[in-house]
């Protein structure tokens, strides 16, 4: 057999194989789900323009004495600050890696708990997680937060709600305490 024939069996072998398809869909999916994720890390794009219309200014935070407050009429940023500082003061304690209390303390300012999602707070395997996530949405966006060992600081973002209307990719666990 000439030496170019067998180049361009391994092509069409290549092309046909089920072993090599399959790889090759299963790297696209990878490379789509990490799309998605860094799609999701990403701020959302600004809106594009329309007719200008009248803005109705939304209530922003006002500080007071003992720091930052729910607005419950404003946007996921402007209450933003309010969940950073429960973040905050969470992690600084012995439950800092306990979802539960995140989601106790969130409650406690007035966030809605049926619009939150938590993950685990163990491994599969029992061991405690190298770290946590917490999320509530909010019209449409998310406040996300971050905590645990491999954290180097607890961190808090606004991020677009994912499509299907959840904040966290992949399983949370059940809110039902």
């Amino acid at each position: 057999m000439p030496h170019t024939d067998l180049r361009a069996r391994r092509r069409r072998t290549r092309r046909t194989d089920p072993m090599v398809r399959t790889a090759r869909g299963g790297l696209a999916v990878a490379a789509i789900v990490i799309a998605a994720v860094l799609v999701g890390c990403t701020p959302a794009p600004a809106p594009a323009a329309s007719a200008p219309t009248v803005a109705t200014p939304s209530p922003t935070p006002t500080p007071t004495a003992s720091g930052p407050v729910l607005v419950p009429d404003g946007t996921a940023a402007d209450n933003l600050p309010l969940f950073t500082a429960i973040m905050n003061q969470v992690a600084s304690t012995d439950q800092a890696v306990l979802g539960r209390a995140y989601v106790d303390a969130l409650v406690a300012a007035g966030f809605d708990k049926t619009a939150m999602e938590v993950t685990q707070d163990r491994t599969t395997v029992g061991n405690p997680a190298d770290s946590i996530q917490f999320s509530v949405r909010w019209k449409g966006e998310c406040l996300v937060g971050q905590v645990g060992p491999s954290t180097p600081m607890p961190t808090a973002l606004v991020l677009p709600e994912i499509p299907g209307g959840t904040c966290l990719i992949g399983q949370t666990r059940p809110i039902d305490w």
